[in-house]
């Protein structure tokens, strides 16, 4: 395989999601759609050859991204800078409250300068520091797949910024929980292999190698 692939990967369901803003809420776990969300996920992934995998520190992250490791005996490498948005005084916060806030227009049509109250990120912040941390994880991996489970926004972001999006467009991405998106990185950049895909992922996998013509034989009669 001669890219750098790198699945993005969003955590399974929990019972925050589509309520309340759960940010770096300690111990919001998986529920039982979750569970068979990751369960499904790790079938979904076959024999796809991932040598790495990657994870949000967070516990949603964690479980969902053991699924996957567990079964090929690999660890699950903790990155704090692929972790979640920190939402300052909006941690925790209702949603539908939330979307009243003088800050919401911000947030949607302009995150690369609105920053989250009460000690909070600008979205710009988290954007450069996820891409900045896949960038690194990529010079460990040239040539091979790895994965990285982590969550809905910070997802968008980074697939924002690899195929050249504006970040202030980024809400016009969607992120399924236990979506799979994926990236190949070539010599003129990346290419989108698959977006939030929540079905079968055959086509992720690497062809093989072109087999070598044999060598030609003399003519022992020439």
């Amino acid at each position: 395989m001669s890219e750098t692939t790198v699945l993005l990967i969003r955590h399974g369901m929990n019972d925050w999601v589509k309520g309340r803003l759960a940010g770096w809420t300690p111990n919001v776990h998986l529920n039982d759609v979750g569970r068979q969300q990751a369960q499904h996920l790790h079938e979904r992934l076959g024999d796809l050859p991932i040598v790495a995998i990657y994870s949000s520190p967070l516990d949603r992250t964690v479980e969902t991204a053991r699924f996957i490791a567990d079964p090929r005996k690999l660890a699950v490498q903790l990155v704090e800078d692929v972790g979640e948005v920190r939402y300052g005084a909006w941690e925790g916060g209702d949603l539908q409250a939330l979307s009243q806030h003088d800050l919401w227009p911000g947030v949607q049509h302009y995150p690369s300068g609105t920053r989250f109250p009460g000690g909070g990120e600008t979205l710009g912040e988290v954007q450069m520091r996820a891409v900045a941390a896949i960038d690194r994880l990529r010079g460990r991996h040239p040539g091979q797949m790895f994965a990285i489970v982590s969550h809905a926004d910070l997802l968008k972001l980074v697939i924002a910024y690899y195929i050249g999006m504006h970040i202030d467009l980024f809400q016009r991405l969607v992120i399924n929980t236990a979506s799979v998106t994926a990236l190949a990185f070539h010599k003129m950049g990346p290419r989108l292999l698959a977006f939030n895909d929540t079905g079968a992922l055959d086509h992720l996998r690497p062809a093989p190698p072109p087999a070598e013509e044999p060598a030609a034989q003399a003519d022992p009669d020439g």
